[in-house]
């Protein structure tokens, strides 16, 4: 049965305002209707372009106001933001969040709060921005066996990436250009050094594969450290495919990963966040700028993409927009897979079991030598000035990230990933290569 909701929205930036805006233009064009009640902020002296009478600085105005069923919750705080969604979820109120760093590090949690108040926390904003994955993965894929999930999973870094590559421009000029369109923070860290990809990775890992993941237990790489030189080098390094033919011309992404290896049984799974060398024969290839993508590879549907703007007020908004909807009729995430596990031995692993054909650049001050003796690798494949490209363990690179961040070392995957078994010393089965 369809509920009337009325809305505590907490935050009024980028997503908040365009939320606003599109919940207005909304009930006029569909007859939607949604109701915000008090907007808590925290800025007394901003300037804001609604009536006054909206706001509040009193979160608990919201939280403890009866007439409140709904939170809205785009702050950027993740700590504060994780107290917000507790304390309404607690208190009999659903809630939607697009804070992907607050789900991140508390989802499991959460979401034994939810199961036992009755409640639902929906947060498909907090994942790829307009594209709806989070729930596609819930219901579509719910009896699907799932190979891998992968894609481009931040807007600020693709842009970044695609004005080096297309435009000629530098980093510093194309990071510039996205803080100036509200795609990247002032301080970007979240988005360049791959914090928001990876964060976004577990949460669709919990739908995807009904595992719970700490973000610091996955490889993360961003593109903090690239320079111009690393994308050319891309757009004119030759590699031998599985067919023994020359690939040429590739472009580089920030890439999210995760697939299954191993026996299916046992749903062993590998997660990381890496730079990564894009063929042009792959669907991410030609995602330009602030779009977002998702890869789905799985036994019966085969090999879908879904491709959406991942940044921006009314991207986001709109999703926001859809599970505000949802609650009109008290949906809920389920968490079918999660419960499945509960059956059965599940595992991850962010990068012990996996040897990558990987570039590293370097500055020449460093030298080689002194990078192998801080990094080993399997074996080296081509050797340039300041560059190398080698067969590495993956948990070499997560072993040693404070070593690759603290010397500005550019790291990308340029060829395959296998997912190895240290123990019986063979390379176990990958199901799903997209490099």
């Amino acid at each position: 049965m369809k509920k009337t909701l009325k809305i505590g929205l907490f935050g009024f930036g980028c997503v908040g305002e365009g939320l606003y805006d599109i919940l207005q233009n909304n009930t006029e064009n569909t007859g939607f209707e949604a109701d915000i009640v008090k907007i808590c902020v925290k800025n007394k002296e901003k300037k804001r372009s609604i009536d006054s009478s909206y706001f509040t600085y009193d979160k608990n105005e919201i939280l403890e106001n009866e007439e409140i069923n709904t939170i809205v919750e785009l702050i950027s705080d993740a700590e504060e933001a994780y107290h917000i969604v507790k304390k309404a979820l607690q208190s009999g109120k659903n809630v939607v969040t697009a804070n992907k760093k607050m789900i991140a590090l508390h989802l499991e949690e959460l979401v034994q709060i939810q199961k036992e108040a009755g409640t639902s926390l929906l947060y498909e904003a907090a994942a790829c921005g307009s594209i709806p994955i989070v729930r596609t993965l819930a219901e579509y894929y719910d009896n699907e066996l799932l190979y891998s999930v992968s894609g481009i999973f931040n807007g600020s870094s693709n842009y970044i990436l695609s004005k080096i590559a297309n435009e000629n421009l530098t980093y510093d000029v194309a990071l510039k250009q996205a803080q100036d369109l509200g795609f990247a923070e002032a301080d970007p860290t979240l988005d360049v050094a791959g914090f928001d990809p990876t964060y976004k990775l577990c949460l669709l890992a919990a739908q995807a594969y009904g595992i719970f993941v700490n973000p610091d237990e996955v490889l993360r790489i961003g593109i903090n450290n690239l320079k111009k030189e690393d994308i050319d080098f891309a757009k004119n390094y030759i590699r031998q495919d599985n067919k023994s033919q020359k690939t040429t011309n590739f472009k580089v992404k920030l890439v999210a990963t995760i697939s299954r290896i191993g026996n299916v049984e046992e749903n062993k799974l590998l997660l990381y966040v890496l730079p990564t060398f894009i063929s042009h024969e792959n669907p991410l290839y030609n995602v330009e700028n602030e779009n977002n993508a998702v890869l789905v590879e799985a036994a019966f549907s085969d090999k879908q993409t879904f491709i959406g703007k991942g940044a921006g007020g009314h991207p986001t908004g709109s999703a926001v927009l859809s599970d505000i909807s949802a609650l009109r009729y008290d949906y809920q995430y389920e968490y079918r897979k999660t419960e499945r596990n509960k059956t059965k031995k599940s595992s991850f692993s962010p990068t012990r079991k996996a040897l990558a054909e990987v570039y590293l650049r370097f500055d020449e001050s460093l030298m080689e030598n002194k990078l192998r003796e801080n990094i080993s690798f399997e074996e080296i494949i081509i050797r340039g000035k300041n560059y190398i490209i080698v067969k590495i363990s993956l948990s070499e690179l997560f072993e040693n990230r404070d070593f690759i961040e603290e010397n500005k070392i550019f790291v990308a995957i340029s060829g395959e990933v296998k997912a190895f078994n240290k123990e019986s010393q063979e390379k176990e089965n990958v199901t799903s290569t997209i490099y």
